[in-house]
Protein backbone atom coordinates (compact mmCIF):
# COMPACT_ATOMS: atom_id res chain seq x y z
CA UNK A 1 0.00 0.00 0.00
CA UNK A 2 1.26 3.66 -1.34
CA UNK A 3 2.32 5.39 1.75
CA UNK A 4 1.04 8.86 1.21
CA UNK A 5 3.46 10.18 3.71
CA UNK A 6 6.10 10.37 0.96
CA UNK A 7 4.35 12.50 -1.45
CA UNK A 8 5.76 16.27 -1.60
CA UNK A 9 3.87 18.65 -0.99
CA UNK A 10 5.19 22.32 -1.81
CA UNK A 11 5.82 25.09 0.35
CA UNK A 12 2.16 26.02 1.09
CA UNK A 13 0.92 22.44 1.69
CA UNK A 14 -0.09 21.66 -2.41
CA UNK A 15 0.28 18.69 -4.81
CA UNK A 16 -1.08 19.40 -8.33
CA UNK A 17 -3.89 17.00 -9.04
CA UNK A 18 -4.09 16.08 -12.82
CA UNK A 19 -7.77 15.08 -13.25
CA UNK A 20 -8.34 12.55 -16.07
CA UNK A 21 -12.00 10.64 -17.74
CA UNK A 22 -11.29 6.92 -16.50
CA UNK A 23 -13.73 6.23 -19.72
CA UNK A 24 -12.10 8.89 -21.96
CA UNK A 25 -8.29 9.92 -20.84
CA UNK A 26 -9.26 13.18 -21.99
CA UNK A 27 -8.06 15.51 -19.27
CA UNK A 28 -10.50 17.56 -17.54
CA UNK A 29 -9.20 20.02 -15.07
CA UNK A 30 -5.69 20.62 -13.14
CA UNK A 31 -6.61 21.20 -9.31
CA UNK A 32 -4.34 21.23 -6.19
CA UNK A 33 -5.05 19.03 -3.08
CA UNK A 34 -3.35 19.38 0.39
CA UNK A 35 -3.37 16.13 3.50
CA UNK A 36 -6.26 16.69 4.54
CA UNK A 37 -8.09 17.30 1.16
CA UNK A 38 -6.64 13.99 0.05
CA UNK A 39 -7.80 12.29 2.95
CA UNK A 40 -11.44 13.11 2.49
CA UNK A 41 -11.11 12.15 -1.52
CA UNK A 42 -9.61 8.88 -0.41
CA UNK A 43 -12.58 8.17 1.75
CA UNK A 44 -14.96 9.90 0.11
CA UNK A 45 -14.37 8.69 -3.21
CA UNK A 46 -15.28 11.44 -4.13
CA UNK A 47 -12.51 14.56 -5.58
CA UNK A 48 -11.82 16.80 -2.86
CA UNK A 49 -9.31 20.11 -3.46
CA UNK A 50 -8.46 23.20 -2.27
CA UNK A 51 -8.76 26.40 -3.54
CA UNK A 52 -6.00 28.71 -3.74
CA UNK A 53 -7.75 31.71 -4.09
CA UNK A 54 -10.57 30.85 -1.33
CA UNK A 55 -8.38 28.96 1.01
CA UNK A 56 -10.04 26.68 1.56
CA UNK A 57 -11.53 23.14 1.13
CA UNK A 58 -13.55 22.15 -1.76
CA UNK A 59 -15.84 19.04 -2.58
CA UNK A 60 -16.41 19.01 -6.21
CA UNK A 61 -19.84 18.90 -7.17
CA UNK A 62 -20.86 19.93 -3.45
CA UNK A 63 -23.04 22.95 -4.92
CA UNK A 64 -23.73 21.51 -8.56
CA UNK A 65 -24.22 17.85 -8.40
CA UNK A 66 -21.36 17.78 -10.67
CA UNK A 67 -19.30 15.03 -8.36
CA UNK A 68 -15.92 13.10 -9.25
CA UNK A 69 -16.07 9.20 -8.82
CA UNK A 70 -12.56 8.41 -8.17
CA UNK A 71 -11.29 5.32 -9.77
CA UNK A 72 -7.97 5.67 -9.08
CA UNK A 73 -5.02 8.12 -7.69
CA UNK A 74 -1.23 7.76 -9.43
CA UNK A 75 1.62 9.78 -7.69
CA UNK A 76 4.50 10.24 -10.35
CA UNK A 77 8.14 8.96 -10.02
CA UNK A 78 8.51 11.75 -8.03
CA UNK A 79 6.35 12.06 -5.63
CA UNK A 80 4.95 15.80 -6.25
CA UNK A 81 1.94 15.20 -8.76
CA UNK A 82 -0.84 13.40 -8.85
CA UNK A 83 -2.90 12.03 -11.48
CA UNK A 84 -6.70 11.45 -10.57
CA UNK A 85 -9.16 9.18 -13.10
CA UNK A 86 -12.45 9.83 -12.34
CA UNK A 87 -16.47 9.05 -13.37
CA UNK A 88 -18.13 12.15 -13.39
CA UNK A 89 -21.53 13.37 -13.37
CA UNK A 90 -21.66 16.55 -15.25
CA UNK A 91 -19.22 19.34 -16.46
CA UNK A 92 -15.68 19.31 -14.80
CA UNK A 93 -15.27 22.89 -15.41
CA UNK A 94 -17.24 25.86 -13.92
CA UNK A 95 -18.24 27.32 -17.53
CA UNK A 96 -20.18 24.19 -18.07
CA UNK A 97 -17.65 23.00 -20.38
CA UNK A 98 -16.64 19.07 -20.56
CA UNK A 99 -13.28 19.87 -19.77
CA UNK A 100 -11.03 22.82 -18.25
CA UNK A 101 -8.87 22.70 -21.76
CA UNK A 102 -10.70 24.59 -24.63
CA UNK A 103 -8.51 26.67 -25.91
CA UNK A 104 -6.37 25.20 -28.54
CA UNK A 105 -2.78 26.73 -28.29
CA UNK A 106 -1.04 25.14 -30.92
CA UNK A 107 -1.61 21.65 -33.22
CA UNK A 108 1.51 19.85 -34.71
CA UNK A 109 1.13 18.27 -37.91
CA UNK A 110 0.86 14.53 -36.21
CA UNK A 111 -3.01 13.72 -36.65
CA UNK A 112 -5.15 12.97 -34.01
CA UNK A 113 -6.56 9.29 -33.45
CA UNK A 114 -10.14 8.38 -34.16
CA UNK A 115 -11.72 8.43 -31.12
CA UNK A 116 -15.70 7.13 -31.22
CA UNK A 117 -16.17 10.48 -29.24
CA UNK A 118 -15.17 12.22 -32.17
CA UNK A 119 -17.41 10.82 -34.29
CA UNK A 120 -20.02 11.55 -32.33
CA UNK A 121 -19.99 14.89 -31.92
CA UNK A 122 -19.20 15.11 -36.25
CA UNK A 123 -22.73 13.30 -36.53
CA UNK A 124 -23.87 16.04 -33.50
CA UNK A 125 -22.88 18.88 -35.46
CA UNK A 126 -24.40 17.46 -38.97
CA UNK A 127 -27.82 16.70 -37.16
CA UNK A 128 -27.82 20.77 -35.80
CA UNK A 129 -26.49 22.17 -38.88
CA UNK A 130 -27.44 19.87 -41.90
CA UNK A 131 -25.23 21.09 -44.35
CA UNK A 132 -25.57 20.16 -48.06
CA UNK A 133 -24.44 17.18 -49.78
CA UNK A 134 -23.65 15.31 -46.65
CA UNK A 135 -25.16 11.52 -46.32
CA UNK A 136 -25.40 11.79 -42.39
CA UNK A 137 -27.74 15.10 -43.31
CA UNK A 138 -29.68 12.88 -46.38
CA UNK A 139 -30.57 10.24 -42.90
CA UNK A 140 -31.23 12.73 -40.45
CA UNK A 141 -33.76 14.46 -42.77
CA UNK A 142 -35.06 10.86 -43.74
CA UNK A 143 -35.96 10.64 -40.44
CA UNK A 144 -35.80 7.49 -37.96
CA UNK A 145 -37.67 5.11 -40.23
CA UNK A 146 -34.58 5.45 -42.55
CA UNK A 147 -32.28 5.29 -40.31
CA UNK A 148 -33.64 2.08 -38.78
CA UNK A 149 -33.84 0.08 -42.08
CA UNK A 150 -30.32 1.25 -42.86
CA UNK A 151 -29.02 -0.05 -39.80
CA UNK A 152 -31.16 -3.60 -40.53
CA UNK A 153 -29.18 -3.37 -43.94
CA UNK A 154 -25.78 -3.16 -42.28
CA UNK A 155 -26.96 -6.14 -39.89
CA UNK A 156 -27.85 -8.06 -42.55
CA UNK A 157 -24.12 -6.73 -44.35
CA UNK A 158 -22.26 -8.30 -41.56
CA UNK A 159 -24.10 -12.07 -41.47
CA UNK A 160 -23.29 -12.22 -44.66
CA UNK A 161 -19.11 -11.20 -44.35
CA UNK A 162 -18.86 -13.52 -41.60
CA UNK A 163 -21.02 -16.21 -43.31
CA UNK A 164 -18.61 -16.23 -46.17
CA UNK A 165 -15.55 -15.76 -43.13
CA UNK A 166 -14.52 -12.66 -45.44
CA UNK A 167 -12.35 -11.03 -42.46
CA UNK A 168 -12.18 -7.71 -44.60
CA UNK A 169 -15.54 -7.54 -45.71
CA UNK A 170 -16.53 -8.49 -42.29
CA UNK A 171 -14.47 -5.84 -40.93
CA UNK A 172 -15.55 -3.51 -43.80
CA UNK A 173 -19.49 -3.96 -42.74
CA UNK A 174 -19.19 -4.11 -39.01
CA UNK A 175 -17.16 -0.35 -39.37
CA UNK A 176 -20.80 0.46 -41.65
CA UNK A 177 -23.21 -1.03 -39.25
CA UNK A 178 -21.09 1.25 -36.12
CA UNK A 179 -21.72 4.62 -38.40
CA UNK A 180 -25.23 4.11 -38.88
CA UNK A 181 -25.79 2.83 -35.12
CA UNK A 182 -24.16 5.69 -34.01
CA UNK A 183 -26.35 8.26 -36.23
CA UNK A 184 -29.35 6.56 -34.14
CA UNK A 185 -28.24 7.28 -31.11
CA UNK A 186 -27.79 11.02 -31.88
CA UNK A 187 -31.30 11.06 -33.73
CA UNK A 188 -32.93 9.55 -30.32
CA UNK A 189 -30.19 11.37 -28.17
CA UNK A 190 -28.42 8.31 -26.66
CA UNK A 191 -24.93 9.08 -25.82
CA UNK A 192 -21.60 7.23 -26.32
CA UNK A 193 -21.56 7.31 -21.73
CA UNK A 194 -24.91 5.91 -22.04
CA UNK A 195 -24.19 3.07 -24.05
CA UNK A 196 -20.61 2.45 -22.00
CA UNK A 197 -22.44 2.79 -18.49
CA UNK A 198 -24.95 0.08 -19.65
CA UNK A 199 -21.98 -1.90 -20.48
CA UNK A 200 -20.50 -1.51 -17.26
CA UNK A 201 -23.38 -2.99 -15.65
CA UNK A 202 -23.39 -6.22 -17.72
CA UNK A 203 -20.06 -6.73 -16.95
CA UNK A 204 -20.63 -6.57 -13.62
CA UNK A 205 -23.68 -8.74 -13.39
CA UNK A 206 -21.66 -11.19 -15.88
CA UNK A 207 -18.43 -11.25 -13.54
CA UNK A 208 -21.13 -11.94 -10.17
CA UNK A 209 -22.75 -15.15 -12.55
CA UNK A 210 -19.02 -16.39 -13.24
CA UNK A 211 -18.26 -16.32 -9.77
CA UNK A 212 -21.34 -18.02 -8.24
CA UNK A 213 -20.97 -20.88 -11.71
CA UNK A 214 -17.78 -21.48 -9.76
CA UNK A 215 -19.16 -22.25 -6.12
Amino acid sequence: MFDINTLKFDEKGLIPAIVVDADTEKVLTLAYMNRESLQISMEKGLTCFYSRSRQELWLKGETSGNYQHIVSITADCDNDALTVRVRKDGPACHTGTDSCFNNLVFEGDEAEGFKIESLYELLMGRKENLPEGSYTTYLFQKGLDKILKKVGEECTEVIIGACKEDRAETVYEIADLAYHVMVLMVEMGISVEDIRKELGSRHVIDHKVKQEKMV
